[in-house]
């Protein structure tokens, strides 16, 4: 399976197993792996009933409701998911205007976490700090959040909110570059941002590479 946000082995373990996932037909090799959000398993709940001279105890399964995902699990997915699906932290949310992107983000960068959206490279600049700010995403699979990152050109708005306010970045440029860049995640000066995803679609063999500079920040709403 392929990891389309990750460009180095060095990953972010995620937590335990949840659920139980549907698995399905790899994508061809060299393509990027389709993925499907599978439906959460529900568990029996034991009930005990008894008899008298001897005491027996028997279990039933009563209905479990399953726990909400989260809306952005339900976009479009391709194909089929052999990982399983573990909680991931949202720290906030992207909105990209020229690609009518608005899509939560996580911490981490492990499959398990940009399964449900772009994930904060682990040791990056957070929003808003000098430093580089970084995150990695899907393309063509889960919920595509970097689909059309390709249209994005200088002068571009990327704007992430968090918990400590809203920042906006400008578009700079773009590089295409292997997996093996890893330089691509190392500290800037200057606040900046990273974002990338595989390349070409449906296929790892790259990563497409865009880069801004924050030009505005504002206080929590």
């Amino acid at each position: 399976m392929l990891v389309l946000g990750v460009l180095t082995a060095i990953l972010l373990a995620a937590g335990g197993t949840v659920v139980i996932v549907r698995s399905a037909p790899s994508a061809a090799a060299g393509t990027e792996q389709a993925f499907d959000v599978p439906s959460l398993a529900v568990a029996p709940s034991p009930t005990t009933t008894s008899t008298t001279l001897p005491p027996t105890t028997t279990t039933t399964a009563a209905p479990v409701a399953p726990t909400a995902l989260p809306a952005s699990a339900h976009k479009v997915n391709l194909g089929g998911d052999v990982h399983p699906i573990v909680p991931a932290t949202q720290i906030g949310r992207i909105v990209i205007p020229k690609i009518n992107l608005d899509h939560p983000i996580f911490e981490g960068v492990d499959e398990t976490v940009i399964h449900w959206g772009p994930g904060h490279w682990p040791g990056s600049a957070m929003p808003g700090q000098v430093g580089n700010t970084v995150f990695a995403g899907h393309r063509v699979t889960h919920t595509r959040p970097f689909y059309d990152i390709d249209l994005l050109t200088p002068g571009d708005d990327i704007i992430l909110h968090t918990a400590d306010g809203t920042f906006t970045y400008k578009v700079t440029g773009h590089q295409i570059v292997t997996p093996k860049d890893t330089w691509i995640v190392n500290p800037t000066p200057t606040a900046t941002i990273t974002i990338f995803a595989c390349h070409p679609k449906h296929s790892a063999a790259q990563r497409y590479v865009v880069r801004g500079d924050l030009v505005a920040s504002a206080p929590p709403s």
